[in-house]
Protein backbone atom coordinates (compact mmCIF):
# COMPACT_ATOMS: atom_id res chain seq x y z
CA UNK A 1 0.00 0.00 0.00
CA UNK A 2 1.18 4.02 -0.86
CA UNK A 3 1.58 5.62 2.10
CA UNK A 4 -0.60 8.79 1.39
CA UNK A 5 1.17 11.89 2.26
CA UNK A 6 -1.14 14.30 1.61
CA UNK A 7 -1.64 17.25 4.13
CA UNK A 8 -4.39 16.44 7.40
CA UNK A 9 -7.17 18.91 7.80
CA UNK A 10 -9.04 19.09 10.81
CA UNK A 11 -12.63 20.79 10.46
CA UNK A 12 -14.05 23.08 13.65
CA UNK A 13 -17.82 23.09 13.01
CA UNK A 14 -21.25 24.39 14.77
CA UNK A 15 -23.70 24.07 12.19
CA UNK A 16 -25.22 22.12 9.06
CA UNK A 17 -21.45 21.90 7.68
CA UNK A 18 -22.07 22.98 4.11
CA UNK A 19 -18.33 24.35 3.83
CA UNK A 20 -17.10 21.21 4.95
CA UNK A 21 -19.36 19.26 2.31
CA UNK A 22 -17.65 21.71 -0.12
CA UNK A 23 -14.13 20.23 1.28
CA UNK A 24 -15.27 16.65 1.40
CA UNK A 25 -16.32 17.11 -2.12
CA UNK A 26 -13.43 18.40 -3.45
CA UNK A 27 -10.96 15.73 -2.21
CA UNK A 28 -13.43 12.98 -3.50
CA UNK A 29 -12.65 14.24 -6.86
CA UNK A 30 -9.18 15.21 -6.97
CA UNK A 31 -9.80 19.23 -6.92
CA UNK A 32 -7.96 19.25 -3.19
CA UNK A 33 -4.69 17.40 -2.39
CA UNK A 34 -5.78 16.99 1.28
CA UNK A 35 -7.74 14.39 3.73
CA UNK A 36 -9.78 15.37 5.92
CA UNK A 37 -8.51 13.48 9.74
CA UNK A 38 -11.35 14.35 11.87
CA UNK A 39 -14.63 17.01 11.81
CA UNK A 40 -15.31 18.01 16.06
CA UNK A 41 -17.13 20.72 17.25
CA UNK A 42 -18.83 21.94 20.57
CA UNK A 43 -22.57 20.73 19.60
CA UNK A 44 -23.04 16.74 19.45
CA UNK A 45 -26.36 17.43 16.93
CA UNK A 46 -24.62 19.76 14.73
CA UNK A 47 -25.59 18.42 11.13
CA UNK A 48 -21.82 18.91 10.20
CA UNK A 49 -21.04 15.82 12.02
CA UNK A 50 -23.61 13.70 10.50
CA UNK A 51 -22.05 14.86 6.92
CA UNK A 52 -18.67 13.59 8.11
CA UNK A 53 -20.07 10.31 9.36
CA UNK A 54 -21.57 9.93 6.23
CA UNK A 55 -17.76 10.28 4.54
CA UNK A 56 -16.79 7.74 7.00
CA UNK A 57 -14.50 10.79 8.75
CA UNK A 58 -13.86 10.34 11.93
CA UNK A 59 -16.13 12.72 13.74
CA UNK A 60 -16.38 14.24 17.68
CA UNK A 61 -18.20 17.02 19.75
CA UNK A 62 -18.01 18.14 23.22
CA UNK A 63 -20.41 20.11 25.31
CA UNK A 64 -19.13 23.60 26.58
CA UNK A 65 -21.28 23.37 29.55
CA UNK A 66 -19.73 19.90 30.64
CA UNK A 67 -16.44 22.23 31.55
CA UNK A 68 -16.13 24.64 33.97
CA UNK A 69 -14.74 27.54 31.43
CA UNK A 70 -14.06 28.13 28.28
CA UNK A 71 -10.16 27.63 28.54
CA UNK A 72 -10.78 24.03 30.01
CA UNK A 73 -13.30 23.32 27.25
CA UNK A 74 -10.79 24.63 24.52
CA UNK A 75 -8.11 22.46 25.67
CA UNK A 76 -10.15 19.47 25.93
CA UNK A 77 -11.09 20.41 22.23
CA UNK A 78 -7.84 21.05 21.17
CA UNK A 79 -6.49 17.65 22.67
CA UNK A 80 -9.09 15.65 20.48
CA UNK A 81 -7.83 17.72 17.66
CA UNK A 82 -4.19 16.91 18.06
CA UNK A 83 -5.33 13.32 18.26
CA UNK A 84 -5.90 13.03 14.38
CA UNK A 85 -2.51 15.10 13.66
CA UNK A 86 -3.21 17.66 11.52
CA UNK A 87 -1.43 19.75 9.62
CA UNK A 88 -4.09 22.36 9.60
CA UNK A 89 -7.15 23.44 11.09
CA UNK A 90 -9.92 24.85 9.25
CA UNK A 91 -12.60 26.58 10.70
CA UNK A 92 -15.79 26.13 8.76
CA UNK A 93 -18.67 27.95 10.39
CA UNK A 94 -17.71 27.24 14.05
CA UNK A 95 -19.37 29.64 16.05
CA UNK A 96 -17.14 29.89 19.64
CA UNK A 97 -13.91 32.11 19.87
CA UNK A 98 -10.84 30.58 20.46
CA UNK A 99 -8.81 31.63 23.54
CA UNK A 100 -5.16 32.38 23.00
CA UNK A 101 -3.53 29.46 25.01
CA UNK A 102 -5.43 27.22 22.51
CA UNK A 103 -4.03 28.79 19.37
CA UNK A 104 -0.92 29.13 20.35
CA UNK A 105 0.46 25.99 19.07
CA UNK A 106 -1.45 26.40 16.03
CA UNK A 107 -0.16 30.01 14.50
CA UNK A 108 -0.33 29.98 11.29
CA UNK A 109 -1.71 26.84 10.72
CA UNK A 110 -5.52 27.58 11.55
CA UNK A 111 -7.85 29.38 9.32
CA UNK A 112 -11.74 30.67 9.24
CA UNK A 113 -13.77 31.70 6.42
CA UNK A 114 -16.04 34.46 7.70
CA UNK A 115 -19.38 36.02 5.88
CA UNK A 116 -17.55 39.38 5.39
CA UNK A 117 -15.28 41.73 3.58
CA UNK A 118 -13.10 42.15 6.62
CA UNK A 119 -12.01 44.12 9.12
CA UNK A 120 -15.61 45.09 7.88
CA UNK A 121 -18.44 43.23 10.01
CA UNK A 122 -16.60 41.39 12.43
CA UNK A 123 -18.50 38.87 14.28
CA UNK A 124 -22.94 37.59 13.86
CA UNK A 125 -25.42 39.41 12.01
CA UNK A 126 -23.10 40.28 8.95
CA UNK A 127 -25.75 40.55 6.19
CA UNK A 128 -28.73 42.29 7.96
CA UNK A 129 -25.64 44.22 9.55
CA UNK A 130 -24.27 45.31 5.55
CA UNK A 131 -27.30 46.43 4.36
CA UNK A 132 -28.52 48.50 7.32
CA UNK A 133 -25.17 50.06 6.51
CA UNK A 134 -25.56 50.93 3.22
CA UNK A 135 -22.61 49.29 1.54
CA UNK A 136 -22.62 48.47 -2.11
CA UNK A 137 -20.34 45.29 -1.56
CA UNK A 138 -20.43 42.63 0.75
CA UNK A 139 -18.48 38.99 0.56
CA UNK A 140 -16.61 36.77 2.77
CA UNK A 141 -13.42 36.30 4.16
CA UNK A 142 -11.00 33.20 4.43
CA UNK A 143 -8.08 34.13 7.59
CA UNK A 144 -5.71 33.22 10.11
CA UNK A 145 -7.08 32.90 12.96
CA UNK A 146 -5.89 34.82 16.05
CA UNK A 147 -7.33 35.09 19.90
CA UNK A 148 -9.16 38.56 18.06
CA UNK A 149 -12.73 37.99 16.89
CA UNK A 150 -12.65 37.58 13.10
CA UNK A 151 -9.22 39.44 13.70
CA UNK A 152 -6.28 37.57 12.07
CA UNK A 153 -4.29 38.18 8.92
CA UNK A 154 -6.72 38.13 5.76
CA UNK A 155 -5.85 35.81 3.43
CA UNK A 156 -8.07 35.97 0.76
CA UNK A 157 -11.64 37.38 -0.02
CA UNK A 158 -14.54 37.28 -2.67
CA UNK A 159 -17.00 40.39 -3.52
CA UNK A 160 -20.56 40.22 -4.40
CA UNK A 161 -22.77 43.17 -4.75
CA UNK A 162 -25.58 43.83 -2.44
CA UNK A 163 -28.72 44.75 -5.08
CA UNK A 164 -31.77 46.70 -4.66
CA UNK A 165 -34.08 44.96 -2.56
CA UNK A 166 -31.67 42.59 -0.73
CA UNK A 167 -33.28 41.38 2.35
CA UNK A 168 -30.71 39.45 4.99
CA UNK A 169 -31.63 36.05 3.49
CA UNK A 170 -30.92 36.67 -0.40
CA UNK A 171 -27.52 38.82 0.35
CA UNK A 172 -26.49 35.55 2.38
CA UNK A 173 -27.37 32.81 -0.11
CA UNK A 174 -25.34 35.43 -2.67
CA UNK A 175 -22.52 35.29 -0.82
CA UNK A 176 -22.82 31.31 0.51
CA UNK A 177 -22.14 30.66 -3.27
CA UNK A 178 -18.82 32.57 -3.14
CA UNK A 179 -17.85 30.82 0.25
CA UNK A 180 -17.02 26.94 -1.16
CA UNK A 181 -14.48 28.40 -3.84
CA UNK A 182 -12.77 31.03 -1.78
CA UNK A 183 -11.79 28.15 0.80
CA UNK A 184 -11.14 25.59 -1.22
CA UNK A 185 -9.13 28.00 -3.56
CA UNK A 186 -6.98 29.17 -0.06
CA UNK A 187 -6.69 25.12 1.29
CA UNK A 188 -5.40 24.23 -2.50
CA UNK A 189 -2.19 27.16 -1.85
CA UNK A 190 -2.26 26.32 1.86
CA UNK A 191 -1.76 22.39 1.37
CA UNK A 192 0.63 23.36 -1.30
CA UNK A 193 2.74 25.10 0.95
CA UNK A 194 2.20 28.45 -1.35
CA UNK A 195 0.81 30.55 1.52
CA UNK A 196 2.16 31.34 4.76
CA UNK A 197 2.29 33.45 7.74
CA UNK A 198 5.36 34.91 9.40
CA UNK A 199 4.95 36.82 11.78
CA UNK A 200 1.26 38.84 10.90
CA UNK A 201 2.47 38.99 7.19
CA UNK A 202 0.74 36.39 4.81
CA UNK A 203 3.26 35.55 2.09
CA UNK A 204 2.62 33.68 -1.24
CA UNK A 205 5.36 31.89 -2.56
CA UNK A 206 7.78 33.51 -0.05
CA UNK A 207 6.59 37.34 -1.12
CA UNK A 208 4.51 39.33 1.22
CA UNK A 209 0.72 39.77 0.11
CA UNK A 210 0.44 43.61 -0.37
CA UNK A 211 -3.37 42.83 0.37
CA UNK A 212 -5.64 40.12 0.40
CA UNK A 213 -6.08 37.78 -2.92
CA UNK A 214 -9.56 38.80 -4.83
CA UNK A 215 -11.53 35.98 -6.34
CA UNK A 216 -13.99 37.55 -7.96
CA UNK A 217 -10.92 39.76 -10.08
CA UNK A 218 -9.17 36.19 -10.97
CA UNK A 219 -6.31 37.33 -8.78
CA UNK A 220 -6.09 33.79 -6.83
CA UNK A 221 -2.75 32.14 -8.32
CA UNK A 222 -3.26 29.23 -10.38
Amino acid sequence: MVADHSPRLAVLASGRGSNLQAIIDAVADGRLDARVAGVFGDRPKAFALERARDAGIEARALRPRDFADRDGFDAALFNEVASVQPDFIVCAGYMRLLGAAALEPWAGRIINIHPSLLPDFKGLDTHARAIAAGVAEHGASVHFVTPDLDGGPVIAQARVPVLPGDDADTLAARVLETEHPLMLAVLQLLCAGRITLCDTVVELDGQPLPAPLQLASKRLPA
